[in-house]
């Protein structure tokens, strides 16, 4: 992770209250460290409340505006940053909407390295907004970051404790959980080593492991492992399979090719761990 730079935890109220009648406001942490608490998360009902906090500070349109249109604010300018977060430090909340708003194109280009994981579209760019709000309130000018560094690190945050949270598929919570960091001390989850979109917004931190890595370490697998995981993340071709697909063509059950590959995903995780321990 970025030395220094720190987010709410789920569950923190965007105008840096918390939800819930006595619930105390968390402590901040470090980007990428899930807090533990009993709700294990954003749940759908701190979800509500977020939105209900973004429709009292005026900023409902903003998510509506994103979901329902392929259009977006220009980026602000280098300058016109630096101004509106001079003037939020005063207390400006104009100054606040307006950061939100010219950088909601951040969100969407984020979401989209999320599409793949039975998520609502419009659910993970609501959830990315509230994480794009938490970075403004937080972000310190201070500190030798970009706001739009520092706030797609809150962003992404924001999305991965809330598709931890859901656990819908214990296959997706192991893929975007978290095993190892980059030379920079960055968050690094297996989907990003399997294979994204290229991060080409601004000074996105670039991951530092590349895809012949893992091919290195999928020797390390059986030779069923290995090819369930080459047909499922399209590691040969490009072209990624439905479990459904790899069952007919390997003439097994769904459910054998969903064990075989959470198993071979366990194996490479542990491997990068002991890998990281010793580096």
């Amino acid at each position: 992770m970025l030395p220094g730079i720190l987010c709410f935890g789920a569950g923190q109220r965007i105008d840096g209250g918390s939800f819930g009648t006595g619930t105390n406001l968390r402590r901040p942490h470090r980007i990428g460290k899930t807090p533990h608490s009993s709700g294990g998360g954003l749940t759908l009902i701190s979800l509500f409340t977020a939105l209900v906090g973004l429709f009292l500070q005026g900023l409902t349109f903003l998510i509506s505006y994103v979901t329902n249109s392929n259009a977006f604010p220009v980026p602000l300018s280098e300058e016109e940053e630096a101004e509106l977060l001079a003037k939020l430090q005063d207390g400006d909340i104009e100054a606040r909407n307006i950061l939100v708003e010219r950088n909601l194109r951040l969100v969407a280009h984020i979401v989209k390295k999320f599409e793949n994981t039975g998520e609502e579209t419009d659910d993970l760019i609501s959830i990315g907004t509230i994480g794009l709000i938490k970075a403004i309130n937080t972000f310190d000018v201070r500190q030798n970051t970009r706001l739009a560094t520092y706030a797609a690190r809150c962003i992404e945050n924001e999305i991965l404790m809330h598709l931890r949270s859901t656990k819908r598929s214990r296959n997706d919570v192991l893929l975007y959980d978290a095993i190892g960091a980059d030379k920079e001390g960055n968050e690094i989850t297996l989907i990003d080593i399997l294979g994204t979109d290229p991060d080409e917004v601004l000074e996105r931190v670039e991951l530092s492991v590349e895809q012949e890595r893992l091919r290195e370490m999928l020797t390390s697998l059986g030779p069923r492992e290995k090819k369930v995981l080459e047909l499922r993340y399209g590691l040969r071709d490009g072209i990624r399979k439905t479990q459904r697909e790899i069952s007919r063509k390997l003439g097994i059950s769904r459910s054998y090719v969903s064990r075989i590959e959470k198993r071979a995903i366990t194996k490479l995780q542990q491997e990068m761990l002991s890998e990281q321990a010793h580096s």
